[in-house]
């Protein structure tokens, strides 16, 4: 891996280069400003995988520089590095991944050796999940339109644990398109596509009825999950959306208690009224309800207050890393409280490592998700991966 450190102290320069070498990087290169980075940058005859960047510079400083350098074509990693208090880092690393920038972590010194490798650990992790695909591509409505007719979609399934006892409680179902060219494809590359053109409810009822079968065969084997499926808001539209919901669960012999629909509210609700219909009716019929990605895009408090959620999921933004960080601790620990006198049961999201899990768990979240548990994997890896699993979770409760 190729590496450029940007700072001006000669210190600071000399320090991480030798960290960097300890963890085994080799082509270690560093430059003493931003302006000169730039230019370095502009060379083509140099390529660099990962920018650890300093912000508080003469000149040209780093968040100047991440402006330039959104510009570029640069499409490999970054890491911040600054003494400046942890929000002013947080709000720069929303900055840089705003401007598409590939924000691999933040540090800030002094920092050991640990945390170092912690960030470059959880990147190279996330990189595990690169399309095979090209990057950004996006895919026409009537090839994926053919891809659900052909049954090219596939579901892959990232285990739920819960905190007090780690076992495993439930899994979220997290579709994938089989492309006989391209490879495994990722959903951001067609869910746009399909809520535009009309074909969600086939897309939703493929993976639905998908999961649902896959339930009915954890249930065979004795392992009853809780299986979450996401749902559009374009979903939620259809009056007859929550029987045809019941349906797919009794044709699949599946409880539909087991079933929770995962509402990411990525637009504004086009019909409220029928809205809250479809949603009441949802959970008389016992089908459980969760309110993705809290906090983010348009999810609010409004939505607690008017929707019959009984479960309330923590982004990810304000999971992984929340123990270095006094203001996301704060959310987190309003959150929880809140949704504890709402009798909600809290799902983090972005548990990526033990530092993540031990901080959720001390504030009495429920139910954990993220790499650090294990990644997304297709249903029938599932069974092996429990057994290794329960001999694993012994640890993270003693």
């Amino acid at each position: 891996m190729n590496v450029l450190i940007i700072d001006d102290d000669p210190f600071a320069l000399t320090l991480l280069s030798q960290q960097l070498n300890e963890l085994g990087m080799r082509g270690v290169q560093t430059c003493d400003s931003a302006d000169g980075a730039l230019t370095r940058l502009a060379d083509r005859a140099e390529h660099f995988d990962a920018l650890f960047c300093d912000l508080n510079m003469p000149g040209m400083d780093g968040i100047e520089f991440l402006r330039h350098l959104a510009q570029t074509d640069y499409c490999g990693g970054l890491v911040l590095i600054s003494g400046e208090d942890q929000r002013i880092l947080d709000t720069v690393g929303r900055l840089a991944s705003a401007r598409a920038l590939k924000l691999w972590g933040a540090l800030h010194k002094p920092f050991g050796l640990d945390a170092l490798k912690a960030v470059l650990d959880s990147a190279l992790t996330r990189s595990g999940d690169t399309r095979a695909s090209a990057q950004g591509a996006l895919y026409p409505a009537d090839a994926l339109l053919q891809a659900i007719d052909d049954g090219q979609l596939v579901n892959h399934y990232q285990p739920k644990v819960d905190f007090a006892t780690a076992s495993v409680v439930g899994v979220e179902t997290l579709v994938r398109w089989k492309h006989p060219a391209d490879g495994l494809v990722f959903p951001d590359q067609f869910i746009g596509t399909a809520e535009a053109h009309g074909l969600i409810d086939r897309l939703t009822h493929a993976v639905l009825s998908r999961a649902l079968c896959d339930a009915a065969q954890w249930n065979g084997l004795g392992q009853t999950l809780r299986v979450a499926v996401n749902v559009s808001m374009d979903n939620l539209v259809a009056l007859d959306f929550p029987d045809e919901v019941a349906r797919a669960a009794q044709i699949a012999g599946v409880p539909i208690s087991q079933l929770v629909l995962e509402v990411t509210e990525s637009q504004l609700m086009r019909d409220p009224l029928a809205l809250l219909d479809i949603v009441a009716r949802l959970r008389l019929k016992r089908i459980g309800l969760s309110i993705d990605d809290f906090g983010t895009g348009f999810s609010s408090l409004v939505q607690l207050r008017d929707i019959p959620f009984d479960e309330l999921k923590l982004d990810r933004s304000f999971v992984h890393g929340a123990s270095t960080s006094t203001s996301m601790m704060a959310i987190l620990r309003a959150n929880l409280g809140m949704a504890r006198q709402l009798g909600l049961r809290t799902v983090a999201e972005g548990v990526e490592t033990r530092e993540d899990w031990d901080c959720l768990r001390q504030l009495r979240c429920d139910v954990a998700q993220g790499y650090f548990i294990a990644r997304p994997m297709p249903a029938e890896r599932l069974p092996e991966w429990l057994s290794t699993w329960n001999t694993r979770r012994l640890e993270l409760v003693s």
